[in-house]
């Protein structure tokens, strides 16, 4: 999965919630970009040059046909994947997420967001494909049920008794047998997104403030197995008001988008489970 910007502001094109859940590469969609003059412009007149870090979810080592030899699919995957950028988007077992795993379950692509008024929009998108488990020991509880909306979760309910909570590190031995337990094979990634006038910095406290939205979703999260990621990007288009306010403001919609983010991560397994 692909970040449009880093931990900064991206006001060169207005943002519009337009998502999609597939994949793509550091050379696929920057030129597919800037032939739509999205990007910096260093002169009037030059060709848009678009700023793309990536992240990604590595799934060259899980079987499928990859005798791609000097051609592999990802550059087309990446086009295609910017072409079908709409309001909507599919989630669950798709795009990046199509061969992801949450713990012992099927993870994938989830999305939430959340209206705070006056234009103020925030949201996330989530490529789950985290060592720790989304469910509480009774395997049926998400931890981030209090956050549903909606019923976006399938009417998400709380537990229905007490568990033990002792062991930090739930099914390890299953874990361990299932590959999980070793660097690179895990990760979480997302992109939180608003429509606030936020600078560079505020971006950045936004996206750490979203890393909490995980480790209320899955336990173990953020583990030496884990390589978790969260983009932050703004649009600009509602001005926030100066300081002392403005703070309060840059602290709401953080805690807004690490909410957003717990429902995205619970809404992602559960699509993928209801698709399984």
């Amino acid at each position: 999965m692909c970040a449009a910007a880093d931990l900064a502001c991206a006001k060169a094109k207005p943002w519009r919630p337009k998502i999609s859940s597939g994949v793509c590469t550091r050379w696929c969609w920057p030129a597919a970009l800037s032939v739509r003059d999205i990007g910096l412009h260093l002169r009037p007149g030059s060709p848009a040059i678009p700023i793309v870090p990536c992240a990604v979810l590595h799934d060259l080592g899980n079987g499928g046909d990859k005798n791609w030899g000097i051609t592999p699919p990802y550059r087309d995957l990446g086009i295609r994947a910017l072409q079908c950028a709409a309001p909507e988007a599919a989630l669950g077992s798709v795009g990046a997420g199509r061969g992801a795993i949450a713990g012992l379950v099927k993870g994938g692509i989830g999305s939430t967001s959340l209206d705070l008024g006056e234009g103020l929009l925030v949201g996330a998108l989530v490529a789950v494909n985290s060592v720790g488990s989304v469910f509480m020991p009774d395997g049926k509880t998400f931890w981030a049920w209090a956050f549903e909306l909606n019923n976006e979760l399938g009417g998400a309910a709380p537990p229905s008794h007490g568990m033990d909570l002792g062991d930090p590190v739930p099914e390890e031995s299953r874990l361990q047998a299932q590959g999980s337990l070793q660097a690179g094979a895990n990760t979480t990634l997302a992109v939180v997104a608003c429509t606030a006038d936020l600078s560079t910095a505020e971006c950045k406290r936004v996206a750490m403030m979203a890393h909490d939205g995980i480790a209320r979703a899955v336990r173990p999260a953020h583990t030496p197995f884990d390589g978790d990621t969260v983009f932050a990007v703004a649009s600009g288009e509602v001005a926030l008001p100066r300081q002392p306010l403005r703070a309060s403001h840059v602290a709401r919609i953080g805690s807004a988008a690490a909410d957003c983010l717990s429902r995205a991560i619970a809404r992602a397994v559960h699509r993928a489970g209801a698709a399984a």
